[in-house]
């Protein structure tokens, strides 16, 4: 019986899994910026208000937290506008984000390009690594995609999200979604 649990588990992982980290594995819980924020504003706890993203006393992780709430909420323009707000434009996550983000919204050219600088800044972004091969396999580009499922292994993400979600895409064609 823990044999089947250990397979099934690792053969189907769970589909509610939100953009994120390669450790991320549950989907962000909603808060006020996606039910009370408007034109990507965030929620500020120490306020009690929706802010513009660009306020000065947000950091970075609280806009990550945001842009990974919008995109789990396929509110794709203001994860957008969120993403701008970001101190560092290079970083390897942020360019991952919108990779994902574009090509989410239908922009799937320029999500490869994010994708692309991502692993260029960080060669061992994983999620970086599946998303894009997510996006292959949507483009019918499955040898391509085959090509990143490879990398994420050799790179230590066996049995990661990243890797399981990727594998899933390539055996049934489906791309993880929402």
């Amino acid at each position: 019986m823990r044999t089947l649990i250990l397979t099934a588990a690792l053969l189907f992982p769970m589909a509610a899994f939100a953009a994120g980290s390669s450790s991320d594995s549950t989907p962000p819980k909603p808060t006020e910026t996606t039910k009370s924020c408007k034109n990507g504003q965030i929620w500020d706890k120490s306020t009690k208000t929706c802010v513009d993203a660009k306020e000065s006393g947000l950091d970075d992780d609280t806009r990550y937290s945001a842009v990974r709430e919008l995109a789990y909420a396929g509110k794709y323009e203001d994860a957008l506008y969120v993403l701008a707000a970001m101190s560092d434009q290079s970083e390897s996550r942020v360019l991952t984000y919108y990779g994902f983000t574009h090509r989410k919204a239908g922009r799937t050219e320029l999500g490869m390009q994010y994708y692309q600088a991502a692993l260029k800044a960080d060669p061992d972004n994983l999620l970086a690594r599946s998303y894009m091969g997510q996006g292959l396999v949507a483009a019918g580009n499955i040898e391509a995609a085959r090509v990143q499922l490879a990398e994420i292994k050799a790179r230590g993400g066996r049995s990661s999200w990243p890797e399981l979600s990727l594998r899933k895409a390539l055996r049934t064609g489906k791309t993880y979604n929402y």
